[in-house]
């Protein structure tokens, strides 16, 4: 009797794990939906994973792709709340999107624990490929020390040799604050100062007002999203542009420009890794994302794309979902999409050229979405760390 109920126990357990073992490929689209970073990335981002994931087939290894989305509201401890539940209860595979560096740092770190592969697009602290990388861990659209050296390094060069940076108080902020200094002083710059602005700030008053009173020729803005368009249309009113100053938006998307409408952003210098106009292959893939969501694509919703097609060929050519096998897949494989031809590094970071913009005035812009001209090429190995550089132990 004893032996009898120990093999329909077994029976049970075999029954109840079949689902989970035969489960196809689940991807999870964790970012901001509805905070300061919501056209950042948000529900445009998950559209461009959709658009993968159709692109691909629907399907991978004879079974079908199914993909969940959460908001995380920029909270590290909500989003650790939720990878977690989608690692241990929901069978998810990859997490991907990430907007912001203190979530992307935290999903990254549970993500190592539990052996599941992560690709953060939309946050840009380098140290995720860095000092924080991880064997499952890899960084796709672009990074701290890529937006240094293509907006800090072309601007200190073309003289804006001062700078006074404005500073989003977490990690992300940080971080890009330090690559830019670094980048700023190498190219024979100063940086005059700097001040932390609280994440989602509406008055940038007392902000502006310690850049300007700095006298620096640029005023780096080392924010992103709702924050970066706030802080320009403030500055306006302090007249900063007028009397001199320069504003550098250094992560500055195609979103925020639209925001923003030409008038205000007429100007400004920024760096991206993809623009919709470049191309017959960036044009054949905005027009698709343009239909299904009213906006041309910025880096971040291309790069979800990427991350998206890449894991999946990865998952094909490893032949299983194995986390260590498709890790080694996604390093071997050469990345060739809409968004980009790159490489990935033995740390994760997935390196391809940057590009250096200037946003058009009015009478530039001969149609709709006609922002930025392009100034200059910013080539992968000189806009990225090389694995050894980056920090990142695994590489050591």
């Amino acid at each position: 009797m004893k032996s009898a109920l120990l093999a329909a126990v077994a029976t049970s357990a075999l029954l109840l794990a079949a689902p989970a073992s035969a489960q196809g490929v689940k991807i999870g689209i964790l970012n901001d939906q509805s905070g300061v970073y919501a056209d950042y990335g948000g529900k445009y981002s998950v559209e461009a994973a959709k658009m993968a994931i159709e692109d691909f087939g629907g399907e991978v290894l004879g079974q079908k792709i199914e993909m969940i989305t959460a908001d995380h509201q920029n909270k590290p401890d909500l989003a650790t709340s939720i990878a977690r539940r989608w690692y241990d209860a929901d069978n998810v595979d990859m997490i991907t999107e990430l907007t912001t560096s203190s979530v992307a740092l935290a999903v990254q770190d549970l993500s190592k624990e539990k052996k599941k592969i992560d690709i953060v697009v939309g946050a840009a602290t380098s140290s995720i490929t860095g000092s924080a990388c991880s064997p499952y861990g890899f960084h796709w659209a672009f990074d701290t020390h890529a937006l240094a050296v293509g907006t800090g390094g072309a601007l200190t060069k073309a003289g804006g040799d001062s700078w006074f940076f404005l500073t989003a108080d977490y990690a992300f902020g940080y971080a890009l604050e330090k690559d830019t200094s670094e980048i700023v002083t190498h190219s024979g710059g100063k940086v005059l100062g700097s001040v932390r602005v609280p994440l989602n700030s509406s008055d940038f008053s007392s902000f502006l007002l310690q850049a300007q009173s700095s006298k620096a020729k640029i005023v780096g803005l080392a924010n992103a999203g709702q924050d970066t368009t706030n802080s320009i249309k403030q500055a306006a009113e302090f007249g900063i542009v007028q009397g001199g100053q320069k504003l550098a938006g250094l992560l500055m998307t195609i979103a925020e420009v639209n925001g923003l409408g030409l008038p205000a952003a007429q100007g400004l210098v920024l760096t991206e890794g993809f623009y919709w106009d470049q191309n017959d292959t960036t044009r054949a893939f905005s027009e698709r994302f343009f239909k299904r969501t009213g906006r041309m694509p910025s880096m971040i919703h291309a790069g979800t794309y990427s991350a998206t097609l890449s894991y999946l060929k990865a998952v094909k050519a490893a032949g299983t979902k194995d986390a260590e096998a498709v890790s080694k897949k996604l390093k071997e494989l050469p990345v060739d999409d809409a968004f980009a031809k790159g490489k990935v590094l033995e740390n994760g970071r997935m390196v391809h050229d940057m590009y250096l913009f200037e946003v058009k005035k009015p009478s530039e812009s001969k149609k709709p979405w006609d922002y930025y001209k392009q100034l200059a090429v910013v080539p992968g190995d000189q806009a990225f760390f090389t694995a050894k550089e980056s920090g990142c132990p695994l590489t050591k």
